[in-house]
């Protein structure tokens, strides 16, 4: 961070300022940033080049950094231009910074200057400049790039052990904000039908202390027909959420203001607001849409375009499971709970996929849904599948017949037939499943043991 801060300084003693389109934002994992920066005098050359303080911790590489400007913002729209975001963070999944950032680089903090000086990821920092310096002549990454002995002059001077305990000693304390909230003397959690932030989940509705068994899934239809490298953030994304999105229109219905709707990650705790939110990635590729970029599905009996969650919505209602067709590596990037939930709250039985991300999978068992693998050298489009078939599971109804990794026979309503591997890969992973998931499994052995 302080070298980030030299560069900062170093090209505000050149005359370089940031590229009047680049969105900045400065976004510290600690408080203990703040203080160093401030003793070491360098905070103002980051504000000067507009790397003001926004937040600390979880900010900008979970799309809370804040809007771009209209102008931008209409730019990117009406050319379709591909921006890119470049951020010190550890998530560049597509769109997460914001929306409209196709092209999203992790990078050091002091690369992140430069390239904000640049205005540009399309330069070759040895051979280009950066800019011209108010003595009109050309300015080079090199010119602006701390030395090794600078940063370690400015890191003895102004990180101090002090910093450390006493921003360390104050977390436990809290703030007046926090202290303040009151707190309700019941041994059971109180839920307020009116919270948009936190709600009382489905998952044991209806529950009984019987295990319901495998579930048959006959004639399903196909939510959604991906192709490969479908990430977390795909399927449940963390960041801003989108004003014409599902999630969106809940809230506005229950007199949110755009401005406090705030990110999915925030609001995980709200089943209503991340039921919608699943597949609301705005960057998603569904084959059903030709090449459409966006979170709408098909409606295979109507032929109608709606939002994943309506979509779902209707096929539950219509009393239709529902399966997902993906290719390889689905469930990639970060390990993320409501990527198995979204799906299972949508009414989804089973994903079919090429392979998956090890935590992925097991997230999906977890939730009661059924993972399973094509055969090697075959995928949806070898097989002819389009996704506008029903697809019946033939699983047998016994759990002790189930085997990890056995093969699996999947058949369609225009009689197409093809085998998957069964990807329960142990004897507990079967149990999950046998009790419609882990959460309901846990909560039976509970209660065995109790009882």
């Amino acid at each position: 961070m302080l070298g980030a801060a030299l560069v900062a300084k170093k090209a505000c003693e050149l005359g370089l300022e940031v590229k009047p389109w680049v969105k900045t934002s400065l976004a510290p994992g600690s408080g203990v940033v703040t203080k160093y920066l401030l003793k070491s005098g360098l905070q103002e050359y980051f504000n000067k080049q507009g790397f003001h303080l926004v937040g600390y911790g979880c900010t900008t590489c979970i799309g809370n950094s804040g809007e771009l400007h209209e102008s931008v913002s209409a730019a990117i729209t009406e050319n379709d231009v591909v921006a890119a975001a470049v951020l010190s963070g550890n998530r560049n999944f597509e769109g997460r910074v914001h929306p409209l950032t196709r092209a999203n680089y992790l990078a050091s903090p002091p690369l992140v200057v430069a390239y904000a000086l640049a205005g540009t990821v399309d330069i070759d920092f040895e051979k280009e400049p950066i800019g011209v310096g108010k003595d009109g002549k050309e300015v080079f990454f090199r010119d602006i790039w701390p030395t090794t002995e600078e940063i370690a002059e400015v890191v003895q001077s102004s990180v101090l052990p002090d910093m450390f305990k006493s921003t360390y000693e104050a977390i436990t304390k809290g703030n007046p904000m926090w202290n303040e909230l009151p707190v309700p003397e019941a041994s059971l959690y109180s839920w307020d039908s009116n919270s948009t932030y936190i709600h009382e989940p489905p998952y044991f509705k209806d529950m009984t202390m019987s295990p319901p068994g495998p579930h048959a899934v006959k004639n399903a239809y196909c939510l959604l027909n991906f192709g490969d490298s479908i990430t977390t953030d795909h399927i449940s994304p963390a960041g801003s959420i989108h004003r014409d999105s599902p999630a969106a229109k809940y809230l506005l219905e229950r007199g949110v203001d755009r401005k406090d709707f705030n990110s999915y990650g925030s609001r995980r705790g709200n089943d209503e607001v991340m039921a919608r939110g699943t597949f609301a990635n705005i960057r998603i590729v569904n084959k059903f849409l030709g090449g459409e970029v966006g979170p709408k599905t098909i409606h295979v009996p109507t032929g109608e375009k709606l939002s994943v969650f309506d979509a779902a919505t209707k096929y539950k209602s219509e009393g239709h499971d529902t399966i997902i067709l993906a290719g390889a590596e689905y469930g990639s990037g970060s390990s993320r709970d409501w990527a198995a939930k979204g799906p299972m709250l949508l009414g989804v039985k089973a994903v079919i996929s090429k392979s998956f991300e090890r935590i992925h999978r097991s997230n999906l068992v977890g939730m009661g849904i059924i993972p399973l693998c094509f055969k090697a050298g075959e995928d949806a489009d070898s097989l002819g599948l389009t996704g506008h078939e029903r697809y019946t599971i033939n699983l047998p109804t016994d759990v002790s017949e189930i085997r990890p990794g056995q093969d699996v026979t999947i058949t369609t309503d225009n009689d197409k037939s093809f085998t998957c591997i069964l990807r329960f890969d142990t004897e507990v992973e079967l149990a999950y499943y046998n009790h419609g998931g882990i959460l309901p499994y846990v909560i039976r052995n509970m209660a065995a043991a109790q009882n």
